[in-house]
């Protein structure tokens, strides 16, 4: 399985974007996809995710209300809607898969295979 991410870029606070997830070879199973991200410095954090019908999701606290994720497995992609950006949501973005199916989880030791990472910056 490859994870690609993309989508990542420069934008004002307040300001939003779009980060897409395309899974290739994925696995013949359902499997939960999640968006974690890593400041420079510091530890990669949870931010959100999906189980595979989409009826599931869980955020972390700090991104409530403002990010969106969502799925489309016909494509294999899970996408993350950015809105009411702010300069601490400043980090590289790494979507993940994790093959348990259908449990949400948000310890990064838990999913199976890892995106190369997208940056994001938010400048105030």
């Amino acid at each position: 399985v490859q994870l690609q991410a993309f989508g990542g870029g420069l934008v004002q606070a307040g300001g939003f974007l779009r980060l897409s997830c395309a899974a290739s070879g994925r696995p013949s199973r359902s499997y939960v996809m999640g968006w974690f991200r890593q400041a420079p410095g510091k530890e990669r954090k949870f931010v959100a995710a999906i189980t595979w019908s989409g009826g599931r999701t869980v955020y972390a606290d700090s991104v409530k209300g403002r990010f969106t994720i969502s799925r489309d497995n016909a494509k294999n992609t899970v996408y993350l809607q950015m809105n009411s950006l702010e300069p601490e949501d400043t980090a590289a973005y790494y979507c993940a898969l994790d093959l348990s199916g259908l449990v949400v989880r948000d310890s990064s030791s838990e999913y199976d295979y890892w995106g190369q990472g997208t940056q994001v910056t938010v400048s105030s």
